[in-house]
């Protein structure tokens, strides 16, 4: 969902609460800057930044050292130009069609990634007499946004009229080893040679990581900066953002046999002790996660992974505490869904989806707790 609580929820009556450290936040753009410099690091901070709110990830990263920002839509873009006046932003989604003044009022620096787009640009600067700064985008094999390779002399006119600030293209599967990556690298290269003098951007997250390291002139990670593993196949050198909790609504006891949840798709195997928390689907929980087939999501309650079990409801779920000592776990207690135990990436994965989406999910129901700021 990504979208910001309608109002402020009082944590002493939330159903859920979730704790966003920018500190670590920070931390993770800073381990970045390290890694790549002299390289500049730009952040991502498109859907909400990742979720974790806008306003307060911009201004962490901003305190940080973070002077680059990419957003999706020009009302990202807009949010962020009201807390930074003088950071550069750069829009993804790029030009839609008469959106350039809107784009020149506020400094907005469109990504161009058609032909088309490059023309209304470039008649747009004319029109105005000045050469405001732009990126282009080249597609290298996403197959997503990006001119063509074989248009390389289409765009090449047309960048008198504007200030081309910087070269980019997009890597399909930088988080796995795979000939592909070193195929967009040599792909972009070609790029590079054909516009020497324009600086140029490749790697995401991932691309970071790449043995290869194709730092260029600027990265622009975004998931890792959140928490997530840019390194699915080793252990994850990213600091956990985000933490997440729900309250414990009621404790109760099932015979052996009881049907749970709609559909009674799960029935208890002995004499059972369940809690009901306040969490659902409707908060951005994902229901697949406890579908029948899977191995299951799992909350943390008295320093133990516990089962959910039945059917996720809107509004509430189940887990199965059978096995914690008696009084380990009571009404009003809270019980951790995310957080050091259980990361983003884990979470994605036992639902069938990617850490991505649970985080860009983050519900607006939620009470939510800042630290270190």
């Amino acid at each position: 969902m990504g979208l910001r609580p309608l109002g402020e929820i009082d944590e002493a009556t939330a159903g859920a609460i979730l704790t966003i450290d920018l500190a670590a936040l920070a931390s993770n753009w800073r381990l970045l800057r390290d890694k790549v410099q002299p390289t500049e690091c730009a952040a991502v901070v498109k859907a909400d930044a990742y979720g974790i709110g806008l306003e307060p990830a911009i201004t962490a990263l901003a305190k940080a050292g973070c002077r680059t920002f990419f957003v999706a839509h020009l009302s990202e873009a807009l949010r962020v130009r009201a807390i930074s006046r003088d950071c550069t932003i750069y829009l993804l989604n790029g030009l839609t069609p008469g959106a350039s003044d809107a784009l020149a009022r506020s400094n907005i620096r469109p990504i161009l990634s058609s032909v088309p787009e490059l023309e209304e640009w470039a008649s747009y600067c004319t029109t105005q007499g000045t050469k405001l700064p732009a990126a282009i985008q080249f597609d290298t094999g996403i197959n997503r946004l990006g001119v063509p390779a074989d248009q390389l002399e289409r765009v090449r006119p047309l960048l008198d009229a504007f200030e081309p600030a910087l070269l980019m293209s997009h890597f399909a599967e930088s988080e796995v080893v795979s000939p592909r990556n070193a195929r967009q690298i040599a792909a972009f290269e070609k790029v590079r040679a054909a516009f020497p003098n324009i600086p140029a951007s490749l790697c995401n997250s991932s691309g970071v990581f790449l043995h290869e390291r194709p730092f260029l002139d600027l990265v622009r990670p975004g998931y890792a900066l959140y928490g997530g593993n840019p390194t699915p196949n080793a252990p994850n050198p990213m600091r956990n953002v985000v933490t997440l909790q729900a309250l414990i609504l009621q404790v109760r006891e099932v015979a052996a046999g009881e049907r749970v949840g709609y559909g009674g798709e799960w029935s208890a195997p002995r004499p059972s002790r369940l809690a009901t928390l306040s969490i659902g689907y409707g908060d951005g929980l994902p229901r697949a996660g406890t579908a029948i087939g899977r191995s299951g999501i799992e909350a943390v309650m008295g320093r133990r992974r516990c089962p959910f079990v039945g059917r996720l409801s809107m509004d509430l779920s189940i887990v199965d505490v059978t096995y914690l000592p008696d009084g380990a776990v009571r009404r009003g207690d809270m019980a951790e869904i995310l957080g050091e135990t259980i990361g983003i990436d884990e979470l994605g994965r036992k639902s069938g989806t990617i850490g991505y989406e649970i985080l860009t999910r983050l519900g607006q129901r939620y009470a939510r707790r800042y630290v270190g700021e």
